[in-house]
């Protein structure tokens, strides 16, 4: 595990969407794990931005996204889908058959496994952390080798997630890939930023595994990058460190 820190959500958002971009030089085609949440904004506006100086940037470019509220229509204001559009899709050149994301409203976990075997399988992935330690949806207890499903989302993600449903209406579901699914990604980069995530931050970079905390799982992995705002230390851990 390789760790990189940044003394602003600034530069992190920078040298995050560099990594995205050079995978998509690199392989116009590239297959890529997309998240949500605030960690990635600035890391889609800064693609979108340098997308705008190049052609067919994401022309070829497929996409899955790590999950989605159960319960809410991809037209809702609040949906993943939503976010993805505004943030990214809605402004480079992805043709939408290339975009997928769990539907909330008829969730089918194993037809989304199936279209990301279709695909060929994740060669990149953005993670968020969340402030219990989990990656997508996989809440503390996950297992390791668990696939894309639905689950029930702990009432600290939801109230986390609160302020994206002003009714108060927040979803008690989501279907999220597993972390074994996430685990098959070729290269994964993890986004840690924002209020809250001091001690998820310091758990990761202990080195201790534990269903308990899911982030950990990335220490299995043999090329996992941490991008982070305010950690001095950069010291590899792990043990594809």
């Amino acid at each position: 595990m390789q760790w990189e820190s940044f003394d602003s959500q600034e530069a992190l958002s920078a040298r995050a969407a560099e990594l995205l971009l050079s995978a998509i030089r690199e392989n116009p085609r590239s297959v890529l794990g997309l998240p949500t949440g605030r960690s990635p904004i600035g890391m889609y506006a800064r693609v979108v931005q340098e997308c705008s100086r190049e052609y067919h940037c994401f022309r070829d470019v497929v996409t899955f996204n790590l999950d989605e509220y159960c319960g809410i229509a991809p037209e809702h204001p609040a949906s993943y889908a939503t976010y993805m559009r505004q943030h990214l899709f809605d402004h480079v050149d992805i043709d939408p058959a290339n975009t997928h994301i769990p539907h909330g409203i008829d969730p089918d976990p194993a037809g989304y496994e199936e279209e990301l075997r279709r695909a060929g399988g994740l060669e990149l992935t953005f993670l968020g952390l969340g402030r219990n330690g989990h990656i997508g949806f996989n809440e503390p207890g996950t297992p390791f080798d668990s696939r894309t499903r639905i689950v029930e989302l702990t009432a600290s993600t939801r109230h986390a997630n609160a302020d994206l449903f002003p009714d108060g209406h927040v979803p008690t579901h989501a279907i999220t890939m597993g972390i074994g699914t996430i685990l098959e990604s070729r290269r994964i980069v993890l986004l840690v930023s924002g209020k809250g995530k001091e001690e998820a931050l310091e758990r990761l970079h202990s080195g201790a595994v534990s269903e308990d905390f899911p982030a950990s799982a990335l220490h299995v992995h043999r090329d996992v990058t941490v991008l982070n705002v305010g950690r001095a230390s950069a010291r590899p851990t792990g043990a594809a460190g």
